[in-house]
């Protein structure tokens, strides 16, 4: 059984899942319907509270990396591709032409855009780093606006 809680934060109220020691999801107030059909017990832990802590540090500009133990619970594939997500430096982005050459199937690009879509811990997984072939904003769970202020976020930070 999984242990969730729901904090208020500046991007609006997210819901950090954890099992045990182990970060599982972390959710969106515009996703929350996705919890609809899950178990959890709602009960804050120490180990929701660090992450909440990294995630309030990363909006404040004051962390680049997240020192998060978590389980990425997908496809192969779908794993493969969060993999590549972090691996993005804070401030870059990549395309999802990019991505899938790098994950070794070159023509899956929207293979890739469905995995972003799928991946259950945002920011941490930075799938917001990845934007169209032509350097647009194209999808993201959480909205295109949303992206946007993160992107914009980690670019003004690296340039001081």
């Amino acid at each position: 059984m999984q242990n969730i809680y729901f904090y208020k934060t500046e991007i609006g109220e997210i819901a950090i899942a954890m099992r045990g020691d182990f970060l599982t999801n972390i959710f969106h107030e515009c996703r929350l319907n996705l919890l609809k059909n899950c178990e959890f017990i709602e009960q804050k832990t120490k180990g929701m509270e660090i992450i909440f802590n990294q995630i309030q540090e990363y909006l404040c500009g004051e962390r680049k990396i997240f020192n998060v133990q978590m389980v990425l619970q997908g496809t192969i594939f779908q794993r493969n591709i969060w993999e590549q997500l972090i691996k993005i430096p804070y401030g870059e982005t990549r395309s999802y032409k990019e991505i899938a050459q790098q994950s070794g199937v070159p023509n899956s690009a929207r293979a890739v855009g469905r995995a972003n879509h799928s991946n259950p811990i945002p920011i941490i997984v930075p799938c917001h780093r990845v934007i169209g072939t032509s350097g647009n904003l194209v999808g993201y769970g959480w909205g295109l606006d949303l992206k946007q202020k993160l992107l914009i976020l980690e670019k003004n930070i690296k340039l001081k």
